[in-house]
Order: C-alpha cells, then sequence, then structure tokens
C-alpha cells in the first residue's frame, strides 16, 4: 500500500498559492476571416507529423499561442488536434525547485533520443488537459497522479503544424514517494533539471531560423546530471522558458526573439475534423 505524501515544503506551499492565481494570456485567436483573396487550402485538424505513432509530442518549434498571428481565424474554423505536457515540479536537495523530464526511447522511428516533457495527445476519455497530462505521465514513467498537485495551466503553444500543446504545472510534494516505471518502448531515461537554468544565459545557445518569412530563434540548453549529458531544445524548451518566467515572474536572460505570426495573403486554413 502506498503511503500517504508528505505535506509540501513552505517552499513548494508558496509555489503552489502563487501558480493559482496565475491567469494565461489570452491568444490573438479573433473571428477576423482571413480576407485579400486567398486561395482555399484545406488542412487536417492538427498534422500528425507533431506525433509519433504512440502519441507523443515532439516539435523542432513551439511559440505560445498569444504570440501567435495578429490575424487568424476564428476557433470555430481553427480547431487543430490538442495534446497535454505535465510540467512536474519539486523542491531538490538543495532547495531549488527542479522539472522532471525523459529522454526518448533510442529505437522509436521519429524523434528517437530526443528530451521532452512527459505528455502526449488528448484522447477521447479525457475529462480536461490535466488528465490528458497525468495520464500520460503515469503511462510514461510511472508517476501517480494522486502524488501530484495540479495548480496551473500555461497557455497553449503552437508547434509546427499548428498542433496546440497545452502546458499543465503540478507540484510533487514527496519526491521520494515517487519510484519511476518506465515505459521502455517510450522512455529511455527520467532526469530533472533546475527550473531556473531555463531563464540563465549559462548552457544556453540559440540559432537564427525562418518560418513562414519570420526570423526566430530556436534554443537549446545543455545539461550534465549523473554524468550523463542531455540537450533541451525545440518546444520543450520553449514551453521552459516559459514556464520558468511564471514561476519566477522574471524574463530569461537572453533574448527570445518570437516571430510575428502572419498567414501569407495566399493562404487560407481551413481545418476540418477526423
Amino acid at each position: 500500500m502506498m503511503a500517504a505524501p508528505t505535506n509540501p515544503s513552505h517552499l513548494l506551499c508558496a509555489l503552489i498559492n502563487q501558480l493559482r492565481q496565475h491567469k494565461p494570456e489570452s491568444s490573438q485567436i479573433t473571428d477576423e476571416a482571413a480576407t485579400d483573396g486567398e486561395a482555399a487550402v484545406s488542412v487536417s485538424e492538427g498534422s500528425g507529423r507533431d506525433f509519433d505513432d504512440r502519441g507523443k509530442v515532439f516539435s523542432s518549434i513551439g511559440f505560445s499561442e498569444s504570440a501567435s498571428p495578429s490575424r487568424v481565424l476564428s476557433p470555430e474554423r481553427f480547431n487543430p488536434k490538442r495534446a497535454a505536457v505535465l510540467i512536474c515540479l519539486f523542491e531538490g536537495e538543495n532547495g531549488e525547485l527542479r522539472v522532471i523530464l525523459t529522454k526518448r526511447a533510442s529505437n522509436l522511428s521519429t524523434h528517437s533520443g530526443e528530451v521532452a516533457l512527459p505528455g502526449g495527445k488528448a484522447e477521447a476519455g479525457d475529462a480536461d488537459d490535466r488528465e490528458t497530462a497525468t495520464r500520460e505521465a503515469k503511462e510514461e514513467i510511472g508517476l501517480d497522479p494522486s502524488l501530484v498537485t495540479i495548480v496551473a495551466i500555461l497557455e497553449p503553444f503552437l508547434s509546427l503544424h499548428l498542433l496546440r500543446v497545452v502546458p499543465v504545472i503540478g507540484v510533487l510534494s514527496d519526491k521520494k514517494a515517487f519510484a519511476p516505471i518506465l515505459n521502455t518502448a517510450e522512455v529511455e531515461a527520467i532526469f530533472d533539471a533546475p527550473l531556473e537554468m531555463f531563464l540563465k544565459d549559462e548552457n544556453h545557445r540559440s540559432e537564427e531560423r525562418e518560418w513562414m518569412g519570420e526570423k526566430y530563434l530556436l534554443h537549446y540548453f545543455d545539461h550534465e546530471i549523473n554524468k550523463k549529458k542531455f540537450l533541451i531544445w525545440g518546444l520543450t524548451a520553449s514551453i521552459l522558458i516559459h514556464a520558468a518566467s511564471v514561476v519566477f515572474q522574471q524574463r530569461p536572460s537572453f533574448p527570445e526573439m518570437k516571430p510575428i505570426y502572419k498567414y501569407p495573403t495566399n493562404f487560407k486554413v481551413g481545418f476540418t475534423k477526423t
């Protein structure tokens, strides 16, 4: 029988109270229909290219929805597939906040060996994003949802292929009560990193890229723990930069350079449900 989790520390109590007050920025999805004589292009409801065959999420880029196009389609027409990831925070031995991450199995057909947050696509039986995130975490790393206190839902991120990924912040008050059980078909390793590192320029680098005519920075973080090295980048890095900004209530020490999304005038998105 699993022992009842211990009460959260003063640090985690303060974090829980702070994040329960958090209100995510609203996205800029408006009712302004695309005009300017766009040619209609049918796009299925979120491209499967941001999912692997097991429904796990990975994308080389991802941006918060509030940084999305100044002119996009209405919610009724912009209805991409949904996924959720769990940002599971706990207190480290030195009193710092740390986040649980995974390394994808090396034998996967797509994005093998990449670092990701626990999570995946929403299923029909999921009540909400919280349930999606915690269900996926249990399936991937054996994290019992009863050990996690969900404290905040961050604004959704849009991936390269317009998959909507919702970050869910949870607090693990009793780290010792969590005995990881890895689903080796999906996860090769589990590790943790200090959340604050995603605000610091140390061990960080970036590359300028261009997407849909807009320049942006792709962020990379190098992390070493227990003599093992990990590279955290892409959508996962973007989500953690934003999460750290919310938790510590400060901006990163490096430029983020988010693009201003603009659909080309000859591009009209018409999502169809599957």
